[in-house]
Order: C-alpha cells, then structure tokens, then sequence
C-alpha cells in the first residue's frame, strides 16, 4: 500500500521521456481557447442582466439564481464524477462531450422565454462545463515536468480568468451590433433581441472548437501510485483521499473562498457601472473587459511562473506560500463599498481578479502535486465543486439577495460586494496556512 506522505513513485512511463515542447504548448493552447469559450459562455449573463431582467420580468435574486445557482448546483456535482471519467479513461473524449453539451445549453438560454425555460439552459451549460478542468488539468499533469508545470497550468487558467473579459468585451460589442441593427435580415438570429443574439452566437462557437480539439492526441499517465495504466479502485480512492485529506480541504476551501470574490465581482461588476454611474453596455464591455484580460494574462502566467521558481527553491510548500500572499494583498481589493466613481470600480474589480488568481493557480498546481496522477482529475473536481457551489452558486446569488432584502435598493451593488467578499479573503488566507502546515509535516514524515 503506498504511503501517501512520502514522494509519488514513478511509472513505467517516466523512463520513456516526456512529449515533445511543441505538443505540451500546442495541447495548452486549444485547451486555453476551450476554457476561453467555457467562460464566456458561463460569464455572459453578467453584461446582459438588464436587458434580460426587462425582456423576463425578473428581479435581482432571480438573475442571481440564474448566474449562480443554475450554474452552480449541477456544475459541482457533475464535475466529481467526470473527474473520475478523467482519472479512468480517455480525457479527450470526456473533454468533447463537455463541449457539445455546454454549446446545446447556451443555444437552449438564448431560445428560452421565461425563467423556468433559462434556468434550465444554465443547468444544461453547468453539466457540460464540468468536464472540462477535471480532464484538461490531468492531461496537463502528464506533458510537463513539475518544475515547468505552473506556467503550463498558468496558461490553462488564463483562459478561464480572460473568459470572464471577453464575455464582457463579446457581450458588450454584440448588444451594441445588435441594437444598431447590423444582424437584421440575416437567418435565425436576424429578429432576435440583442441579449439573444449574443447567447446563440456563443453557442455555434462551439463547433469549430470541438474540430479542433479532435485532433489533440492523449499522452501517457504519468506518476501512477500502484504501477497500473490508470484508473483505482473505488474503494481505495477513498482510502488515499483520507489520507490526504488535510491537503485537499485546506485547498479547496482556500480557493472557493477566493471564488466568492472573483464571481461575485465579474457578474455584479457591470450592473453596478451601469446603474450607479450610468455606463452603457459597449463602455463596460470595452473597458472592463480589456482590464480583466490584460490582468488575467498577467496574474495566470507570472503566477504560475512565480510558483515554479519558488518550488525549485523550497519544495511544493513555495506554492502555498505564494498563495497566502495573494490573499492578503487581494484583500483591500475588496472594499468596493468605498468607490466613488467608475474608474475607482474598474479599478479595484481588475486588481482583484490579478492577485486572487493568483493563489487560483497556485492552489490547483499545489493541489495535482500533492496526489497521485489516479486523484488528479478527481481532486481538481473538489476544487471545481467548491469554487462553482461556494463561489458562484452563493456567492453571486448572495449579493442579489443582500441587494433585494438587506439594503433593499438597487443602487447598492458596492455594499453587497464588500459585506460578502471581505469575510472570505480572510478565511481564504487561513485556509491556504492551514494546507501549508500540512504540507510542510508532510514533507517532513
């Protein structure tokens, strides 16, 4: 039986080299690009919560339910056993059959003529989503070395944070199209209203991505615990999460507590510029958008980057100390209460989303090192189900709730987001100790 706190034993398929530079970098950029879509595809409603709460007659809580909850209750749970899809058979195909279904979900969203019909599509987009950190980061895990592994993971994550700006940039140029007429006459989408338009161009962005992806090749299991080509039994999966466990829950609830702030701020941020300083959509979507990716190249890949030398110095717990940093600088991020003008909001939501993905990526790299390659795809889905269910999921409908029946005005957008994401930056900075001091016993036993 293995001794989970001793190093990860090599498999047969260390000794045969790693793939070639030109694969692994190939391999991250089409997964980039599909976490890209993934997002903005997940993050669109936040540019379009006025013009659908209009179009639906809906309030609030209601488009907090539909950007968190919706989402969120099947994401997490899907996401567990499609990492031990991940764990067990061929990552590409569970990749695949994630896209197809998240493309059907957000078609479905932009049909939908009630709340009952869009809450729906969310579900469907949450289980296709699911799919694809699980299985993307384990492949990941077996193409590079752990000394280059935070900058390829980095890069992966990229996708994800400049996903939330482009779905504010993609967002905000398509309403102004749309509402100028430059769709009209074309076929299907030409009568649509501008917020349809924008969900059902998203989805048919899924088809070349899913050409592109079939082609990617599947690389060989790297780091197996117990010699075998992949794929434990249930029974002693459970026993090896035991073991870990004080590894993987400090991760986990350190980075979904950093996902309260990063949903929170990406879905309410554009309403709040839009109802308290009077911003239009295409302004939000120029300017926040383009903040929020040039913060997520920044934050991804000098994070990862960061990660990597401080791993080559101190060993994994390098990682976990980059990660508590990153949340106590995110912290005075937060205090959005204060903001007194649209650059000042700009401004704190961008500097936010640079230093909290930081420990993001921080966190997800320390947490694949800290299991065997049968646990990667599994323990990145625990990640996946506490920053979906805890970040998104109560998070970003706790700021509608809070809006609708603490302060009970709309205009107080900013209140809601300190009152909610200040608490959690601070349990995530103890979270992340917390798995630091396991780590550090554990690389002592």
């Amino acid at each position: 039986m293995m001794n989970t706190n001793s190093p990860i034993p090599a498999s047969p398929a260390e000794t045969k080299g790693w793939p070639s530079a030109t694969q692994g970098w190939l391999t991250v950029a089409a997964f980039c690009v599909a976490a890209i879509l993934s997002y903005t595809d997940r993050q669109i409603l936040s540019l379009l919560v006025d013009p659908i709460r209009g179009d639906l007659q809906i309030s609030d809580t209601q488009i907090g339910l539909l950007q968190g909850m919706a989402f969120a209750i099947v994401y997490s749970f899907a996401g567990i056993p499609f990492g031990r899809m991940a764990d067990r058979t061929a990552r590409r195909t569970v990749i695949l059959a994630g896209i197809v279904v998240w493309s059907l979900g957000t078609l479905l969203c932009g049909m939908a003529g009630s709340f009952g019909e869009l809450f729906a599509g969310r579900l469907i987009v949450g289980i296709g989503e699911a799919a694809l950190a699980p299985a993307a980061t384990s492949m990941i895990g077996d193409l590079f070395p752990q000394e280059r592994r935070g900058v390829a993971l980095g890069v992966f994550m990229m996708g994800m944070v400049v996903g939330g700006g482009v779905a504010i940039g993609i967002g905000g140029g398509i309403l102004t199209l749309a509402t100028a007429g430059a769709f009209e006459g074309l076929p299907f989408i030409g009568d649509l209203a501008p917020w349809r338009t924008a969900l059902v161009l998203l989805a048919l962005a899924g088809v070349p991505l899913l050409i592109g992806l079939a082609f990617i090749p599947e690389p060989a299991r790297r780091g197996l615990a117990e010699g075998g080509s992949g794929g434990l039994p249930l029974r002693r999966t459970f026993e090896m999460l035991a073991d870990l466990r004080w590894r993987i829950l400090p991760l986990v609830l350190g980075c979904a507590m950093m996902a309260v702030g990063d949903f929170a701020m990406l879905s309410w941020a554009p309403a709040l510029l839009s109802r308290n300083f009077a911003m239009a959509p295409g302004e939000i979507g120029a300017l926040l958008g383009t903040l929020i990716v040039i913060a997520g190249v920044i934050s991804t890949v000098g994070g990862g980057y960061v990660s990597d030398r401080l791993t080559r110095r101190s060993g994994a717990i390098g990682r976990v100390h980059l990660a508590v940093a990153a949340c106590v600088l995110a912290l005075p991020c937060s205090f959005i209460w204060f903001a007194t003008g649209p650059y000042q909001v700009l401004a704190l939501v961008s500097l936010w989303t640079m230093i909290s993905t930081v420990a993001g990526v921080t966190g997800i790299v320390a947490l694949q090192e800290s299991v065997p390659n049968e646990l990667r795809g599994l323990s990145v889905s625990f990640i996946g189900f506490g920053n979906i269910l805890v970040g998104l999921g109560i998070g970003v409908t706790m700021i509608g709730f809070v809006v609708d029946n603490v302060f009970v005005d709309p205009l107080s957008l900013g209140k809601a987001l300190t009152l909610c994401v200040t608490p959690a930056a601070i349990i995530a900075i103890f979270s992340f100790a917390l798995a630091g001091r396991a780590i550090r016993k554990a690389s002592h036993s």
